[in-house]
């Protein structure tokens, strides 16, 4: 029984392990701070007061109010501060205090009430409305609320209408609080004047990563990465002015506007006002880059970038459009005592904070990176779709631990689970001798007869597919969002529609499976030679030509999961032909058997070269930076020959290194088209449709709107481009002790900074004279093909320009970029 239990705790820490892992490759997170949110600066809009958390040993709590300076009494430690009408309050570091603070005086400081101590259960995130005050409890995320009463406005428990939900997040406006349910992720509100009720009613089902509250209107960033905004409109803030995805970092809502900071470089963008945006922002202040903002009633204020001073604007702050308040700096998060190996330490922070607390990066999961529990950090293929993104907190962390009171689940269902396994292992022993006992046939079947047989179930099977592709495809949610109503209404049908004709099919053999079982030994172990998007692949020698070939064998359980792939390759290759392309010979379905028969790769997979032979300097073809470039030029041709040449177009859907193979003449040709789908008409088409792909080489746009384009093969692609500079997996570890990485965000930092050879694989020697331009033209290729935005990054065409540049270059020739080349200047632009 203790092994039991033992087994069981086990599997249930195993749950947090996707999560973790998928931390390793999150961007800076989308946050929201507005009228009654939790941040490291606040704003009491009753008295026009500033307040914020200092820089510095203290990290106490200083405050402007109409000219003049005040302290928050106690002076301890903060983390985070939330502002209402008259009042604000703050938590201590590390949540096992609530202090709130009065306004109206006019003392040189304030002494805060007392609202709540419990070192045993602290709170999370903040948020002040204009009479209530709400926090997280960070083990349960269960909602603790007080409120003001009386004439001396003393704060006292009120019960949430919420009950024991758990919450990840919460922000309140004026009378009403919502917040972000934990395990649904949907909108639920709660209050006394009935605003909440309708913004929860028109949030619906939608599912959030952030939410802030303004005076009587809601905004959030959803996961499709869209800003959805709910409640009155009346001023037209909810009139979003954008409508790219995480085009917003951060959100501030005041009562008749709303502000945001731009991801890309942190300046502030301000709508409604009835239209009136002249008095909300000017020039100056949209040419400043801010850390983070906060709102009041009519009134915003934001953390600079530069040194962390507090901006404030807006037809309320003192008859002013723009102050610089004369507070100290003020830090840009709560300063904690950990390593930050999740989500990276914030730049600088060791500065900012005292002793040994750092500022962590606050996170949300944006990419497509669900690991399993099972993978070793080899890339494997995902065929079913892939989970939504999910907000990530410290104690939704926290809170996803097992309880001690947590009961075991029952063994009864791996009990079954272990027995089936044994009688499907005795079946397929059984079904292995039947086909070694099999006497091939020495009469061949008519071959017109059979290929009219093929084309029959072939042409049923598309049918299929075409209905399963129309099942399962979803869109983007929708918004106001012309692009996305767009991208989402293409048609699915045409999604796989491969011509039918059969005067390209007479270019493949059909081969019995006698002969393909001779050929591999009866599909022997050594001659297994590695694994297809469908079933396992062996090399085989042909009887009657006495030519090596590679032979895939699709596997039953595979054909439940992805009974398309099969059909999807023998149609694709039979139609399209090109010599950076892995050619078919032939195939076989009999027997229940299917198979496919492609020209045998002497030299195996790129993968295997970069990541699984443990070669030294100079040994390996591969070792040298001309060599790389040649084949990554290659294999960009054959993917340049699928997009613009192939009719009709084709997106591969699953390049990666494993999937780019060397002949004997170390030609690099793709590979394995089992997840491949006929694409969009022209280069700027999309469709929708569910995600499929590799982990590490996944686009994050394709798997976070299931929006697919011919850009997402270009993404998968610069992961391979910075597999061959840094020998890098796509996902790795440096050390027993250290976790994942991608190698996206291992080298992306030092390419952008100039310093390329940082981060060179060390197996090949460094490049010298024009090699060494070579090797950083291929390095910021590789950046722009990775560009988290499908629009920002080159055509394969745009690719295989620059590779064969680089290539001239590694040769020795001189010459000038060509117009059309990407320099790093557009990358960083």
């Amino acid at each position: 029984m203790k092994k039991k239990t033992i087994f069981f705790s086990l599997v249930r820490r195993c749950q947090l392990l996707p999560v973790l892992l998928s931390l390793f490759f999150l961007r800076t997170c989308t946050i929201v701070r507005g009228l009654g949110s939790s941040s490291t600066i606040a704003a009491i809009h009753g008295f026009n007061t500033v307040c914020g958390i200092l820089v510095g040993k203290s990290q106490g709590i200083q405050c402007f109010q109409q000219g003049r300076m005040f302290s928050a009494l106690p002076n301890i430690s903060y983390e985070a501060i939330s502002g209402g009408r008259d009042f604000f309050c703050g938590l201590s570091s590390g949540g096992s205090d609530l202090f709130c603070w009065d306004t109206g005086f006019s003392n040189s400081s304030i002494i805060g009430k007392i609202v709540y101590h419990n070192t045993l259960s602290p709170l999370t995130d903040l948020a002040v409305g204009d009479d209530q005050v709400c926090a997280v409890q960070a083990r349960t995320g269960i909602i603790q609320c007080w409120e003001r009463e009386g004439r001396l406005r003393l704060l006292s428990p009120a019960l949430p209408p919420v009950g024991e939900t758990g919450f990840l997040a919460i922000t309140s406006g004026d009378g009403f609080s919502c917040g972000i349910v934990k395990d649904e992720r949907n909108v639920l509100c709660w209050g006394e004047n009935g605003i909440g009720d309708f913004i929860e009613r028109e949030f619906g089902s939608l599912s959030m990563l952030s939410l802030v509250a303004g005076k009587s209107h809601v905004c959030g960033i959803a996961y499709s990465g869209l800003l959805i905004c709910k409640g009155l409109n009346d001023s037209g803030q909810l009139d979003v002015p954008s409508e790219k995805p995480f085009h917003f970092s951060e959100l501030a809502l005041s009562g008749t506007y709303s502000c945001a900071l731009q991801r890309n470089n942190g300046s502030v963008i301000c709508w409604g006002n009835g239209g009136n945006t002249s008095v909300i922002t000017d020039q100056k202040i949209q040419k400043l880059s801010f850390e983070s903002i906060i709102s009041g009633a009519d009134y915003t204020c934001g953390l600079r970038s530069d040194d962390f001073t507090v901006n404030c604007w807006g037809p309320g702050w003192s008859g002013k459009l723009d102050t610089l308040l004369p507070l100290p700096s003020m830090i840009p998060g709560k300063c904690v005592r950990e390593s930050c190996q999740l989500c990276g330490v914030f730049p600088g922070s060791e500065a900012l904070c005292s002793g040994d607390t750092v500022i962590c990066r606050s996170c949300v999961i944006e990419l497509p990176l669900p690991l399993s529990s099972r993978i070793n950090l080899e890339a494997e293929n995902v065929s079913q779709p892939l989970p939504s993104p999910v907000a990530i907190s410290p104690s939704y962390l926290v809170s996803s631990l097992p309880s001690k009171k947590e009961k075991h689940r029952p063994l009864w269902a791996y009990e079954i689970f272990g027995f089936v396994g044994i009688i499907s292992g005795i079946f397929a022993f059984a079904y292995f001798i039947y086909l070694k006992r099999l006497g091939c046939s020495k009469v061949r079947k008519d071959r017109d007869v059979v290929k009219d047989k093929e084309l029959n179930s072939i042409g049923s099977s598309n049918a299929a597919e075409s209905a399963f592709v129309a099942s399962n495809a979803s869109s983007a949610p929708q918004s106001r969002s012309s692009s996305i109503t767009q991208l989402s209404s293409m048609a699915l049908g045409r999604t796989r529609s491969w011509d039918s004709s059969s005067k390209h099919v007479e270019k493949a053999e059909v081969f019995t499976l006698c002969e393909l079982a001779a050929a591999t030994k009866n599909f022997s172990l050594e001659n297994k030679i590695g694994r297809g998007s469908f079933g396992t692949v062996y090399k085989g020698i042909l009887s009657n030509a006495g030519c090596e070939v590679a032979i895939k064998r699709e596997e039953i359980c595979a054909r439940s999961k992805r009974g398309y792939a099969f059909e999807s390759e023998l149609m694709l290759l039979t139609r399209v032909h090109h010599k950076h392309l892995v050619g078919l010979v032939g195939f076989c379905e009999e027997q229940n058997e299917r198979l496919l028969v492609y020209k045998y790769m002497s030299n195996g997979a790129l993968h295997d070269h970069l990541h699984s032979y443990n070669t030294q300097k100079s040994s390996s073809p591969l070792n040298s930076w001309r060599m790389r470039i040649k084949i990554a030029l290659d294999a960009a041709r054959g993917i340049e020959y699928l997009h613009n040449y192939a009719v009709p177009p084709i997106i591969h859907r699953d390049i990666k290194s494993s999937n780019i193979l060397l002949d004997a003449n170390w030609v690099g040709r793709v590979s394995d088209f089992g997840l491949s789908l006929k694409g969009p008409e022209n280069e700027e088409g999309s469709m929708s449709i569910k995600p499929v792909g590799t982990v590490g080489y996944i686009d994050p746009e394709y798997y976070v709107l299931k929006v697919l384009t011919t850009k997402s093969d270009v993404y998968g692609f610069g992961v391979v481009l910075l597999e061959l500079l840094t020998g890098k997996k796509a996902v790795f570890k440096e050390g027993e002790k250290s976790g994942p990485t991608g190698v996206v965000e291992y080298a992306g930092p030092f390419i952008v900074a100039g310093e390329v050879w940082k981060v060179l694989d060390k197996r090949v020697e460094m490049p010298v004279m024009n090699e060494s331009e070579a090797v950083e033209l291929l390095a910021y290729t590789a950046m722009m093909c990775v560009n988290l935005e499908g629009k920002e990054r080159p055509t394969m065409s745009d690719v295989v320009s620059n590779l064969e540049r680089a290539l001239t270059l590694c040769k020795g020739s001189s010459g000038t970029f060509s117009p059309n080349f990407y320099s790093f200047s557009e990358i960083i632009a």
